[in-house]
């Protein structure tokens, strides 16, 4: 295996998440998008391919063609080491909006401030700042 890429599975808000996701972390990017063309086969306009980066860690993401019924489940999560207290604060404000805490922040026990929340898109984040 030469590399292990998350891929996040949208209907429709790929290329708006992939903003909103690069506007809350520091050093992201927006590395490569394409959408699709009138010849399909997704909806034309909407996201086919996109390759985008937090801190470094790609992300693979498109816009399903497919209808599915299925969604992100808190069963997997991004997992973020913050630098800093206003940086953990910030994230979790930001992904909060329109989405719902599963774990507010807090101290407990195994860090001294940590927060699970799942955003908007129903991608799950927890939120770490190590002791």
């Amino acid at each position: 295996m030469s590399k292990l890429t998350p891929f996040l599975m949208f209907q429709g808000q790929a290329e708006e998440a992939i903003n909103y996701y690069t506007s809350i972390f520091k050093e992201s990017e927006i590395i490569r998008l394409a959408r699709y063309g009138a010849e399909g086969p997704g909806k034309e306009g909407e996201v086919a391919k996109a390759v985008f980066s937090i801190n470094g860690q790609q992300f693979l993401c498109n816009d399903s063609s497919v209808q599915h019924g299925f969604s992100f489940t808190p069963s997997i999560s991004l997992f973020v080491e913050c630098d800093s207290e206003a940086e953990i604060d910030q994230a979790y404000a930001k992904l909060l909006e329109g989405g719902q805490p599963l774990m507010p922040i807090n101290n407990y026990g195994f860090s001294k401030k940590f927060g699970w929340v799942q955003d908007k898109f129903g991608v799950s984040w927890q939120l770490n700042l190590e002791n």
